[in-house]
């Protein structure tokens, strides 16, 4: 009877690498206790309550306390339940003890991790501005202390609160300026009320920084370069859309970081941030990155067949309403006979106000230059069991035979990894499958990494242990 040899472990797969394992993307979990203390310096009591407070709906902690029947009629979201690791009791702590998690990241398979909250997927959208800006900086105090002794293996992530620029501006310069921190989070967006008395059929809107937004973010943006900040996206869009089931997470769960990720990608690229302010770096997380290859593809198409000069062959003007009088009276006899007889067709039944310059704010000539205002300034994390991930690097199918940078994000710490041990070795099995080869593994899980944060400050590694296995890498660029 043949034998299956097991399957190796992630420090047998990490013996084999001649390079680094950095992890773009690993959560904590904070102590309840802890965390209501860092609050409560803040001016905040509470911790349920700001999680009542947000918007696009919290989940659970608000339908638990909605009578069933009510549910379904209030379409109440259905959040994330049972999200921890909880039969795996060493995992559990593990998410909770940052010490416990320094000492096991060689048992991972990890070398250095970017480390970012959970409830740093809350607190930024929570609605009043007080609590939103309090908890925010209580959280990156809690992390700033908690994981200070630990910075050369690990970091934890700020968390910025953008409601406006000018609010987003003074959490970034506290959290570098005064806690120490190298790379931040913001959410994905804001939820704005629609004025009373709007024509329009909702009564919030989301506002993603760039295209139509109700302010001028590039002195945010152009702030976070100036620091030496690449920026990470982790919103979720669960109650938004068609993610409310008040039943089912998973319906409500599926494809919600990648949404959110997608809406803020589209408009930072069409509202000319990434034109405007070159320098930007910015990683949408845990939504995997083919939706990126999709999006970079549907933006050059577009343009290809929109763009100002192109668009103007769809005007109606254009029409040659002879020939195509011509046409329907030679074709067209039953069309006419329910026409009530009219004879021509005018181009005015065609007609809307236009044209529009859709990419106004890009301004570019040529595809690859769109390609530019995208690719540069994104990267997009991978979980390690995401099966799509190979679609980033295979140029045979990427538009204009381009990479999209995708990078390497374990998730350790919440549902999607009920084992820590196993991330390593589900990311190598891209190796197994022939997926990925060992230099776009060497991309995947270091070189895509590195490159992302040592763009926006060049010494982000600086006394880690990966810090000359960087110098390497950049010196070979």
């Amino acid at each position: 009877m043949p034998t299956t040899s097991p399957s190796p472990s992630a420090r047998e797969i990490r013996a084999t690498l001649d390079h680094p394992v950095i992890d773009a993307d690993g959560h904590y979990v904070e102590y309840g206790p802890a965390m209501a203390g860092f609050l409560a310096e803040e001016g905040l009591g509470d911790p349920i309550a700001l999680y009542g407070d947000a918007a696009c709906g919290t989940g659970t902690l608000g339908i638990e306390g909605i009578p069933a029947a009510e549910r379904g009629r209030g379409r109440t979201v259905r959040g994330p339940w049972w999200a921890l690791p909880a039969e795996n009791t060493r995992d559990f702590a593990t998410a909770l003890l940052p010490d416990l998690l320094y000492e096991r990241l060689d048992e991972i398979g990890i070398d250095f991790a970017v480390l970012y909250p959970s409830a740093g997927l809350i607190f930024p959208h929570v609605r009043t501005q007080s609590s939103r800006v309090g908890a925010c900086r209580a959280l990156n105090r809690y992390g700033a202390e908690m994981f200070g002794a630990h910075a050369d293996r690990m970091t934890p992530a700020a968390v910025i609160p953008l409601h406006t620029p000018e609010e987003g501006i003074e959490a970034l310069e506290h959290a570098v300026l005064e806690l120490g921190f190298k790379t931040a989070m913001i959410p994905s967006f804001v939820e704005r009320p629609v004025p009373a008395g709007s024509r329009v059929p909702y009564d919030v809107w989301f506002d993603t920084y760039g295209l139509d937004s109700a302010y001028d973010y590039d002195p945010f943006w152009r702030r976070a370069v100036e620091l030496g900040v690449a920026l990470a996206s982790h919103s979720g869009t669960m109650g938004i859309g068609f993610r409310r089931s008040p039943s089912s997470y998973v319906h409500n769960h599926i494809g919600h970081f990648g949404a959110a990720g997608e809406a803020l990608a589209k408009s930072l690229v069409l509202g000319g941030v990434t034109r405007r302010v070159p320098g930007l770096r910015i990683a949408f997380l845990e939504g995997g990155v083919h939706w990126a290859v999709g999006l970079l593809a549907d933006l050059i198409g577009h343009w290809e067949k929109r763009n100002i000069d192109v668009v103007r062959r769809y005007d109606p003007a254009r029409i040659d309403t002879a020939e195509l009088t011509r046409l329907f009276e030679k074709y067209g006899s039953r069309l006419l006979a329910r026409g009530d007889g009219e004879r021509g067709v005018a181009a005015s039944s065609f007609a809307s106000a236009g044209p529009f310059d859709d990419y106004e704010h890009v301004a570019v000539t040529t595809a690859d230059e769109l390609a530019d205002r995208f690719l540069p300034n994104f990267a997009f994390g991978c979980e390690a069991d995401d099966p799509m991930t190979a679609t980033a690097f295979d140029t045979s199918r990427t538009p204009l035979a381009r990479p999209v940078r995708a990078l390497f994000s374990s998730d350790i710490g919440h549902w999607d990894v009920p084992d820590m041990l196993d991330v390593l070795g589900e990311a190598w099995e891209n190796v197994e499958h022939g997926w990925l080869d060992r230099g776009s593994f060497r991309d995947f899980v270091f070189a895509n990494v590195a490159r992302f944060y040592t763009e926006a400050r060049p010494d982000f590694f600086a006394g880690t242990v990966v810090e000359d296995a960087v110098a390497r890498l950049r010196s070979e660029d």
